[in-house]
């Protein structure tokens, strides 16, 4: 199956560990981002989270309240499986449709969901994360600032993420990242966007 809106596609790309997007750590930028929050008790959601490094982080970090949500029951499977060894309290782990989802977050973290969606699917992406977030909730993570042939990931730049995000958001950074893992330098932006 090849509709990467579908659940079975992205089972089948776990199932058959075709993730090459997968750095099996947390991404240094959103390290960066995490260590200079201090309030604990954000409520946090993670879209399209894959293998949830950045939920782990957090949690160590002491954050309390971390969701993540994901298309794929193969994934979210192996997430329920993954987050019992962590002390403190889990993640909430949820087999789902973001378009659909329901919920009200100080803080949505993107680490390459918004690229893997079908371009078409942009606008209302912005509308959801809008819907999500709290007043004065902020967006914040990566979006590829490159071409892909093909897809996914979908690539995309800065003038048009910055003409989607400013129709619901005040754009508060939009920039290169200087701390990209290496296969990535050069080729990603750094977005915080705060709901208005």
């Amino acid at each position: 199956m090849d509709n990467p809106s579908s659940a079975q596609y992205w089972d089948d790309r776990y199932l058959q560990d075709a993730t090459s997007w997968d750095m099996g750590e947390v991404s240094p930028p959103l390290k960066a981002y995490f260590d200079q929050l201090t309030n604990k008790n954000l409520s946090i959601l993670i879209p399209g989270c894959g293998n949830g490094y950045e939920a782990g982080y957090l949690l160590e970090k002491g954050f309390s309240s971390v969701t993540l949500i994901d298309i794929s029951p193969v994934l979210t499977a192996r997430l329920q499986e993954k987050f019992r060894q962590y002390a403190g309290p889990p993640p909430a782990i949820v087999t789902g449709d973001f378009f659909q989802w329901q919920g009200a977050y100080d803080l949505v973290i993107e680490q390459t969901f918004f690229c893997a969606l079908d371009p078409a699917l942009r606008e209302g992406y912005v509308k959801k994360m809008h819907s999500l977030l709290k007043p004065g909730g902020k967006l914040a993570g990566l979006l590829f600032d490159r071409e892909f042939k093909g897809g996914p990931p979908f690539g995309g730049n800065k003038e048009e993420y910055r003409r989607l995000l400013e129709k619901e958001f005040e754009i508060k950074t939009l920039d290169a990242c200087y701390n990209s893992i290496a296969p990535r330098a050069g080729t990603e932006l750094f977005v915080l966007a705060k709901r208005m």
